[in-house]
Parts: structure tokens; C-alpha cells; sequence
């Protein structure tokens, strides 16, 4: 009969993965959040609110068919490929802040990859529905294989599991490049003076490392399934 270790799914010694994970994400959300309210306060020289300060990055990239909306939330900031649209969330839109400038930039960063056929950012969108589905059936299939003791139903929801995790691998060269593109066209179109870019740049790497979080969240937690159920094993 097929084990899974003394320990079982419920409790074992692998939760230190998961705890790890989870502080290092709660960690990376409250500096995110600590960095933002502090550059919240202060204003751009320039006076653009995110909403402006999109509109002078995308007209100086030639990019006319991307359209600005604000989207309802906090730090809810995206941009969809799918319908070429810019969302900022309100205390992004119409907020003169060097966190909104600096946000507003990042998600133009994102419109400017898609118009310049940005590979990993094209890779990130063809894997959405797989990932999706993999995500919404990958620990269905391990604990149904728990309870069936059967290893190729585990296997497989591991394996739907990692695509996952590929997935914000991925997404960190997309994340991290956007935020490059962001700095470099602020301070190009003088949205912000030379001395506010380093402002920026805490913003937009403070956001960056919820995706690192994330992602090695994920990491811990693949890593614990496959000490898991990694292999077949008899019990005696």
C-alpha cells in the first residue's frame, strides 16, 4: 500500500515551508505597503496625476490605442493586453503622488512591452489559461489521490501545481523590465526630476519583491509536495 510518511498531508515537519513562505510574503506586503503610504505624501514637481503621467508615456512611445480607466480598489493597478487598457486604481488616477506617478509609469512599462512584442510578457499571457485551470484543479487531484492512494493522481496534480510556479517565474523578468522601462521614461519626459527618480525607484522595487515573495512562497510549497509524495513508497 502506498505511503506518504509518517507524518501525513495534515502535520508534518515540511510546514516549516510553508510558515517560511508565509512570512516572507507578509513581509514583502507590509514593506510595499509602508514604502507607499510614505511616497503617497509627497507630491511630483511636475504636478501630473497617474493618469497624466500614463498619457505623456504612451503618446511619446506612438502608442495610441491604449486607453487610461481607473478601476475601483487600492493598489489594483494592471494592464490588460487583452483589451489594451491601463487600469490605475483611484489613488493612482487622479493623485499627483510620486507613488502614483511612479505606479502609473510601471503598468505604461507593461503597454510598452506588448507593443514591442516583449517575449516573456507574450510567454506569461499564453500560459494564463493553463495555469488557470491548473490552479484550480492541481490540490483536488492530491487530495483525491491521498484518499484513493493513488500516486498518479498526486503526481499530477504536483505537476499542474508547478506550472504555477513557472508562471511567476516568468512573471518576475516581466515585472522587473516594466519597472526599468518606467524609470527611464519618467525621467526622460521629465514626469520627475533626476532627485525624484530615486523615489521611484523605492516604490516600483518595493512592488517588485511581492512577485519574489510570491514566488518563492510557491517555491517552498512545490518543494514540500515533492519531499511529500515525491516518490512511491511501500509501507512495511
Amino acid at each position: 500500500m502506498y505511503g506518504y510518511g509518517y507524518y501525513g498531508l495534515f502535520w508534518d515537519p515540511t510546514y516549516v515551508f510553508v510558515l517560511i513562505g508565509v512570512v516572507i510574503c507578509l513581509a514583502a506586503q507590509a514593506k510595499l505597503r509602508s514604502t507607499y503610504a510614505k511616497y503617497e505624501r509627497i507630491g511630483s514637481l511636475s504636478g501630473m496625476t497617474g493618469a497624466e503621467a500614463a498619457q505623456t508615456i504612451l503618446r511619446s512611445q506612438g502608442i495610441y490605442d491604449v486607453q487610461v480607466v481607473p478601476v475601483s480598489g487600492e493598489l489594483t493597478d494592471h494592464y490588460d493586453p487583452r483589451d489594451k487598457t491601463v487600469h490605475l486604481s483611484q489613488s493612482i488616477y487622479g493623485r499627483t503622488s510620486l507613488a502614483a506617478v511612479a505606479v502609473a509609469a510601471h503598468e505604461c512599462g507593461h503597454a510598452v512591452q506588448d507593443a514591442n512584442g516583449y517575449v516573456p510578457l507574450r510567454l506569461r499571457g499564453a500560459m494564463v489559461p493553463v495555469v488557470n485551470f491548473g490552479a484550480q484543479i492541481s490540490w483536488p487531484l492530491i487530495l483525491i489521490g491521498i484518499l484513493l492512494r493513488g500516486q498518479t493522481l498526486v503526481s499530477l496534480g504536483i505537476l499542474l501545481f508547478s506550472l504555477s510556479v513557472i508562471f511567476q517565474l516568468v512573471t518576475l523578468p516581466v515585472e522587473f523590465n516594466a519597472s526599468r522601462r518606467a524609470l527611464a521614461l519618467l525621467e526622460n519626459n521629465g514626469i520627475l526630476q533626476r532627485d525624484e527618480i530615486s523615489g521611484a525607484r523605492s516604490m516600483l522595487g518595493a512592488a517588485a519583491m511581492t512577485y519574489v515573495a510570491a514566488a518563492a512562497g510557491s517555491l517552498l510549497q512545490l518543494l514540500r509536495l515533492l519531499i511529500l509524495f515525491g516518490g512511491n513508497r511501500r509501507d512495511n
